[in-house]
C-alpha cells in the first residue's frame, strides 16, 4: 500500500472524528436544551447531519480504499485515495458552512456528487483487480 493511500484513510478517519467532536462541542454549549433539534438551521442538527452523513461513506471508502490496495499497486488507486479526501472534506465544509440543511449549496452538491463517483469506482477497481 503506497503512502498516499495511508495518508488518505488517515485523513479520511481523522475527518470523521474531528465531525463528531463538533457534535460534542456543539452539545456543551447548548448544555440542558434541546439536544435533538429538528429545525433545518439548528447548528447543533447540521453538526450531527454532518457527522452522520461521513459516518455513512468514510468507513465504506477506507474499506474499499484498502481491498484495492490489497489487490493493485496501481497508481489509480492513489488518484481515487486523494478524490475521496478531497470530496468528503468538501462535503463536510459545504454541510457546516450552510446556513439550514433545507438548501444545497455548490460545495455540499459537488462533494455528494463526487461521494457517488469516488465510491462507485472505488467498488468497480476492486472488482475489476481480482
Amino acid at each position: 500500500m503506497s503512502t498516499v493511500t495511508v495518508v488518505c484513510i488517515a485523513l479520511l478517519g481523522i475527518l470523521l472524528f474531528l465531525l463528531g467532536a463538533n457534535v460534542t462541542r456543539h452539545r456543551a454549549l447548548r448544555g440542558a436544551g434541546n439536544q435533538q433539534p429538528t429545525d433545518p438551521a439548528d447548528k447543533l442538527l447540521i453538526a450531527i447531519r454532518a457527522h452522520g452523513n461521513a459516518a455513512e461513506y468514510v468507513p465504506t471508502m477506507i474499506v474499499l480504499l484498502l481491498v484495492c490496495s490489497a489487490l493493485s499497486d496501481s497508481r489509480v488507486v492513489d488518484v481515487l485515495a486523494v478524490a475521496a479526501v478531497v470530496v468528503r472534506f468538501t462535503h463536510a465544509f459545504g454541510m457546516l458552512s450552510s446556513r439550514t440543511l433545507a438548501s444545497h449549496g455548490p460545495l455540499r452538491d459537488v462533494g455528494a456528487l463526487g461521494t457517488y463517483l469516488v465510491g462507485l469506482t472505488l467498488g468497480i477497481t476492486a472488482i475489476a483487480t481480482i
